[in-house]
């Protein structure tokens, strides 16, 4: 389960960078390298979405800063 967290972790990175991108300078860098809505293009963008629902899942299970609140 580390090693799942860990790789949902980069790729939530990975897609915030894509949005930046997206949103900063009109570039969709999934789409540059992979095709504009290709196979490959679907299957990345799902991923992260599935990586974005891991991750907020694990910090709402695990709750790591919850020592942190008043």
């Amino acid at each position: 389960m580390k090693i799942a967290t860990i790789i949902s972790f980069i790729l939530v990175i990975i897609g915030a960078l894509n949005w930046f991108m997206i949103g900063v300078f009109a570039i969709d860098v999934v789409a540059l390298i992979f095709g504009s809505m290709g196979v490959v293009s679907r299957i990345i963008y799902a991923l992260v979405g599935v990586a974005g629902l891991w991750v907020t899942f694990y910090t709402f299970t695990y709750r790591p800063f919850s020592h942190m609140a008043a």
